[in-house]
């Protein structure tokens, strides 16, 4: 059988084959308009409306794609990426990649965690542990910059139970809810290391048709992004108090003022809030004497 050629016009993206940021990825895809109707049981999908093409595997493999430029894009947690990078420059092995968008979605962060009943003062008190971990390059570097020695343990999985095998004296592991910390006894002490879901690029040079194509998916991503946390207020304000009213708008720009039917003394204001809107100022708005306040969500953005 001749091997399978695919096509090189199209781009190809690394995503998560399972766990958190794989139907988080996939529906950013979706809110981008891009179609991918096939299971994601198979290992290579193809985009039916957009030329990428979806690899679905270990987030651990995706850095390694990347910097190998086997995938042109991939999208992965900023922890593993780091891990990844800090491991393959020690190795002497290549690195290079670039942070397109640092995506919404995927937060956690890095923590050392000890056992509830060890005393900690400060960062000292871990002189000569053994700390149990599956990001050693993001742990020993972090012990490095204090200037503090201990023994880094690595662990693939269940780093969490370390300490009452008597593995390890402390841990350093992803923290979400806490709530595994707090099932297992342990309380977290330090963060070293804040994530979130990114989208990354080869620093391999892309086609013409691959450029246009990354140009239009970043442009739509930018368009969701906003969109997710802005809001489109709609509301009636009597003249005499939109100046204070226009003040009560979080992170709007210039509103849309039109007159309104029937009532000289009273305009309709439209507008687009970059930020939260609260009860409390949907409630400072009407005490201002705005009413009819609508707030609505805002599916997609172009600016």
């Amino acid at each position: 059988m001749p091997p399978v050629t695919l096509p090189t016009d199209r781009l190809r993206l690394a995503i998560q084959k399972s766990g958190r940021l794989s139907t988080d990825s996939l529906d950013l895809l979706k809110s981008c308009g891009i179609k991918i109707k096939a299971p994601k049981e198979k290992l290579l999908l193809h985009a039916d409306n957009f030329p990428v093409d979806l690899l679905f595997v270990r987030d651990d493999d995706i850095p390694q794609l990347v910097m190998d430029g086997v995938c042109d894009l991939g999208i992965v947690g900023q922890n593993v990426l780091e891990e990844s990078s800090l491991e393959r420059r020690n190795a002497g092995s290549r690195h290079a990649y670039s942070v397109e968008r640092v995506l919404d979605f995927g937060g956690c962060r890095l923590a050392i965690a000890i056992p509830e009943e060890r005393p900690f003062s400060s960062l000292k008190d871990l002189e000569g542990l053994r700390i149990a971990t599956s990001y050693p390059q993001l742990t020993g570097r972090f012990l490095a910059e204090q200037n503090i020695k201990a023994d880094v343990v690595t662990l693939s999985g269940s780093v969490e139970i370390a300490p009452r095998l008597g593995l390890a004296d402390a841990i350093c592991d992803l923290v979400s809810s806490g709530s595994t910390l707090e099932a297992n006894k342990l309380r977290a002490v330090e963060t070293i290391f804040k994530s979130k879901a990114a989208l990354i690029r080869s620093d391999r040079s892309l086609t013409a048709e691959k450029s246009h194509a990354l140009d239009i998916m970043l442009s739509r991503i930018d368009g969701v992004q906003k969109a997710a946390d802005a809001k489109y207020i709609m509301l009636h304000a009597p003249k005499a108090a939109l100046a204070e009213i226009r003040k009560l708008l979080p992170g709007s720009e210039n509103p849309t003022i039109l007159p309104l039917a029937g009532d000289d003394t009273k305009v309709a204001l439209h507008a687009v809030c970059q930020e939260a809107v609260f009860w409390e100022t949907m409630e400072s708005l009407k005490k201002a004497g705005a009413s009819s306040i609508l707030v609505l969500p805002i599916e997609k953005m172009m600016l």
